[in-house]
């Protein structure tokens, strides 16, 4: 049962006049609920040519190794999301940072904006959000456990381009959608 969140009357799901989406309609005060989709703001974060990973402690995938990501806040722009997840959850600034990769994940609702930067001086400790954090060679990565698949082909962009150019500055801008895929088990 849903309720309006204008007036708190109970909502109905219909298509409304001129729209053609079912939504959530309040039959009393006639607000219209939205469902929009999710920005998730991280950023694949480099030290000496490796990667910084952390493995989760919440859910989903829990146990799990991801990039220090999460959802985009009111107030801030898609960078300050990238550097305020990546100290939250590796405690750790990501500086010098730009567009890396952009994921559009339709069938869940979420797009993804990762950046690439530099660890400031190295440094980094554990967030509340994970288990441990870690930098990886790429030959060490733990490619079994990674969590999302936008993660698994960020890494796989940057190991790539990294063979090809010098200048990480210069790594082309990759925007892909990733399709519904019942082999996937993790977006």
């Amino acid at each position: 049962m849903a309720y309006c969140l204008q007036c708190g009357h109970q909502a109905e799901h219909k298509i409304p006049e001129g729209d053609n989406n079912p939504r959530l309609v309040c039959p009393s005060c006639h607000y219209i609920h939205y469902e929009n989709p999710k920005v998730i703001c991280g950023a694949i974060v480099i030290h000496e040519g490796k990667v910084l990973l952390c493995r989760r402690a919440i859910e989903p995938r829990y146990g799990y190794w991801t990039l220090p990501a999460g959802f985009m806040e009111i107030g801030e722009t898609m960078a300050q999301g990238a550097a305020r997840e990546t100290v939250e959850e590796a405690d750790a600034v990501a500086i010098n940072s730009h567009l890396y990769c952009l994921y559009d994940i339709p069938h869940i609702g979420q797009i993804y904006v990762l950046y690439l930067a530099e660890l400031q001086e190295g440094k980094y400790d554990v967030g509340p959000e994970s288990l441990e954090c870690a930098l990886f060679e790429e030959a060490d990565i733990p490619w079994d456990d990674i969590a999302f698949e936008a993660v698994r082909r960020t890494l796989n962009h940057y190991f790539n381009d990294r063979k090809t150019i010098d200048d990480p500055a210069k790594f082309p801008l990759h925007e892909e959608t990733i399709p519904k895929d019942k082999g996937i088990k993790r977006y």
